[in-house]
């Protein structure tokens, strides 16, 4: 018996590690791989300098609609700008506002610091950060 809870409770432990600690399981937004590099001292990435702002990066092949990037004081975070509770379609590509996206079919408004909506069902696609000096690199 004792092997047995040994064994389920490996089985647990590494089935709770995740690299990113991030799911990206919704059946709206499909999974596409793609890395993208965002030079900060670019005069197109300056608001990025500033705790609160964001950008948008709509390069071909990066993201589903393309990427938000915002700074949220503490670091970066980076969303998808398709809608998350949407299928695809004309009206899909959220529109940065502040320190929100907003989709324009329903006009819910989603938190770019955690990607949260009150009361949708799911969140902001969430993409991976990391920072090398002034550069950062997005990716799937």
């Amino acid at each position: 018996m004792k092997k047995y809870l040994s064994l389920f409770c490996l089985f647990v432990l590494f089935d709770s590690c995740s690299k990113s600690g991030t799911t990206n399981n919704n059946p709206f937004l499909p999974n596409y791989s793609f890395s993208v590099n965002v030079d900060l001292s670019l005069p197109s990435y300056s608001n990025l300098s500033y705790a609160g702002n964001g950008v948008k990066i709509t390069t071909q092949g990066v993201g589903v609609r393309g990427v938000f990037v915002f700074n949220t004081g503490s670091g970066f975070t980076a969303f998808d700008m398709a809608c998350p509770n949407q299928n695809l379609g004309a009206c899909s590509t959220m529109t940065l506002s502040g320190m929100n996206a907003v989709c324009p079919c329903d006009s819910k408004a989603y938190s770019l610091y955690t990607g949260l909506s009150a009361g949708m069902t799911y969140p902001l696609k969430a993409y991976g950060v990391e920072q090398n000096g002034s550069v950062l690199r997005v990716f799937n």
